[in-house]
């Protein structure tokens, strides 16, 4: 991720402000905490994938692999904080809804004791739809990437 331009440079954010930008919970919530956040530019986020993770029960019993839609779930989710973080939306009820992913690939499979790193920078940053490319990653070895569009929008009622 670069670091140039003229967005500022906030983080580490804990769980606390993970929460006040994402309406997800557990176990849903797939960000722990945010290392660095450029407004406008980039995230870098981490996922601590445990084996207490529900999923590890059925995926797969014998050798657990987190499943790749939640490793893109989990990209989604740290750009939903990149782009409320931005926007200056943190608290306000808006939602970040996916409308699509494009060429995801996975390169690795993503165990239990991972620290899962999520990079995700925008391609494109408008009122209410927002596109981004994101790379997962373990110990520097990538393990996801996807291109994705979201939509900002007000919850249903």
């Amino acid at each position: 991720m670069s670091d140039t331009g003229s967005g500022a440079a906030i983080g580490p954010l804990d769980i606390r402000r993970v929460m006040a930008a994402l309406p997800h919970r557990y176990p849903m919530l797939l960000v722990d905490r945010v290392e660095r956040l450029v407004i406008d530019r980039s995230i870098t986020a981490i996922k601590a994938v445990s084996i207490n993770e529900g999923f590890f029960q059925g995926h797969f019993p014998g050798r657990p692999i987190m499943p790749g839609v939640l490793i893109v779930e989990a990209l989604a989710q740290a750009a939903g904080v990149l782009a409320v973080e931005s926007l200056g939306l943190a608290d306000s009820g808006k939602l970040v809804y996916f409308m699509a992913i494009d060429g995801a690939k996975f390169r690795t499979p993503v165990e239990p004791g991972c620290l899962l790193q999520l990079d995700v920078e925008f391609v494109q940053k408008r009122s209410s739809v927002c596109k981004f490319a994101g790379r997962a990653s373990v110990d520097g070895k990538l393990a996801a990437e996807a291109s994705f569009t979201a939509m900002i929008a007000d919850p249903p009622a």
